[in-house]
């Protein structure tokens, strides 16, 4: 068989391939049913907005980045309404959309700038012999480094052909901004910088090995879920080029990379051990320079959950989920649940942090001055967990255990409970996240499912009164 020939059955077969989850009950732009419901919450009184409603195997964003639009309107989220796509859901009107066709990996970065959506996708590559043959390639083994395509949707034009009715095909809407070697082992939390000009993806370790100075000590795998260890890095790719640089390697396992969007070029990234971590937070710019620990703690402080809140500012969990040494049986400090699974991180190798026998809460720390200030904290139990803050500074949120979601003053330091009776049962976390105008939190929530599981998106509003507070600066 020519060689020309040889090519074109390996285009066709690698275009059918990319092209197979474009079913025709599964194609991007595909509408919905409202399922918008207004609930009061039985317990706090607030009334939460539930934009889904039904078991749709829904999840919001991770609380790292994004979840509006910059419209304003639409909060997009993972579902499995159809699977492996992404969808979107109109906060007034509750009008269901499909944003995506074809998949995505790792997390959804959404624009503040324009009406993008940008994510990574594997591309799947049939070896010639395959091919030829009318197969793909031969099964890789679990997590083998793999070449990645960065996705931009245009969502403006989506929801406009959408609510038209005029829908075509989706290279029209969905454009491969470039494609990383199979070398690199890109993966994981894309982040789109604060220019939107690039994002950031997570390297594997060979190629981060590559940037790494003679003589590193790579960290080994920390606690008891046997995560941690390195050596790992960050990445880059100039959206209108397809341009790909190297950030930085570290010497332990990256994860939860996160942009500052108010500032190009600022990353923040975490330690990734599943739990505790010798030093959870790092920050580093664009061009690797200034990598640093953003906030350097003990080895008795149990940091997670990082999320850049503002232009300056980053908030954090300083865990106090376990029992003071010692006082296993007087019932200080116990989170008190008998809930399997939702009262995790309590096994004795994860050593002897996350105690309340000294300072924990909703820590907030400052990129530039580098101080950080506790904003609260609960009064016994696990603590405040998955923690987030408006970008005005006026307020801090969290979720603990028990999944009670918190609000917090940062002036007055006063804190309340919004809303209670998200079920320990469900299949995640509530992950709590601050609209950009600082008025509302986006949770997802099982209260409203029947098995306690399934999850859905719910909105929760900063009370009316809170809103009209002013202070003096």
């Amino acid at each position: 068989m020519t060689k020309n020939r040889l090519d074109l059955i390996y285009s066709t077969v690698l275009c059918a391939f990319l092209m197979f989850p474009a079913l025709a009950d599964a194609q991007i732009g595909r509408r919905f049913p409202s399922e918008r419901k207004v609930v009061k919450d039985p317990v706090t009184g607030t009334m939460l907005t539930f934009l889904t409603s039904t078991p749709g195997g829904d999840s919001k964003i991770y609380p790292t980045h994004p979840q509006w639009t910059s419209d304003g309107q639409w909060i997009i989220f993972r579902s499995g309404r159809v699977p492996g796509e992404a969808m979107a859901v109109n906060e007034k009107t509750g009008d269901l959309v499909q944003v995506t066709e074809g998949g995505y990996s790792g997390a959804l970065s959404i624009a503040q700038k324009s009406m993008k959506l940008y994510f990574l996708r594997n591309v799947p590559v049939p070896t010639p012999a395959a091919a030829e043959a009318g197969t793909t390639q031969p099964a890789r083994r679990r997590n083998a480094p793999r070449p990645m395509q960065v996705i931009e949707v245009d969502l403006a034009r989506v929801f406009a052909d959408s609510k038209a009715g005029k829908m075509q095909k989706p290279s029209v809407y969905q454009r491969v901004c470039g494609t990383t070697p199979e070398s690199m082992g890109a993966s994981g939390d894309l982040a789109l910088d604060g220019g939107e000009e690039t994002v950031y993806f997570r390297v594997g370790k060979e190629e981060s090995a590559k940037y790494l100075a003679a003589g590193t000590k790579i960290a080994e795998a920390f606690g008891p879920r046997n995560m941690g260890a390195g050596p790992s890095g960050i990445g880059s790719m100039n959206i209108r080029t397809g341009a790909l640089k190297h950030v930085v390697s570290v010497p332990f396992q990256v994860g939860h990379i996160q942009s500052n969007p108010w500032n190009a070029g600022e990353i923040v990234f975490c330690w990734e051990t599943g739990g505790k971590s010798p030093q959870r937070t790092w920050t580093v710019m664009a061009d690797g320079t200034g990598l640093r620990p953003l906030y350097p703690e003990a080895d008795y402080e149990w940091v997670t959950h990082e999320a850049v809140i503002s232009r300056d500012e980053v908030a954090i969990a300083i865990m106090g989920h376990r029992k003071i040494p010692g006082t296993e049986n007087t019932g200080v400090n116990a989170p008190g649940t008998a809930v399997s699974g939702a009262n995790p991180g309590q096994e004795a190798d994860w050593g002897p942090s996350g105690n309340r026998s000294k300072p924990t809460g909703l820590g907030i720390v400052n990129l530039r001055t580098r101080e950080m200030t506790i904003a609260g904290q609960t009064a016994s139990g696990s603590g405040l967990w998955h923690v987030h803050g408006s970008p005005d500074g006026r307020w801090a949120t969290g979720d603990d255990f028990s999944r009670t979601l918190y609000l917090i003053d940062r002036h007055s330091r006063e804190m309340i409970e919004l809303t209670k009776g998200h079920k320990e049962t469900a299949s995640d976390h509530i992950h709590p996240t601050f609209s950009p105008d600082g008025t509302r939190i986006q949770i997802q929530s099982a209260m409203l499912s029947d098995d306690g599981k399934s999850m859905n998106i719910c909105v929760v509003p900063v009370p009316e009164e809170w809103l009209k507070r002013n202070y003096r600066k």
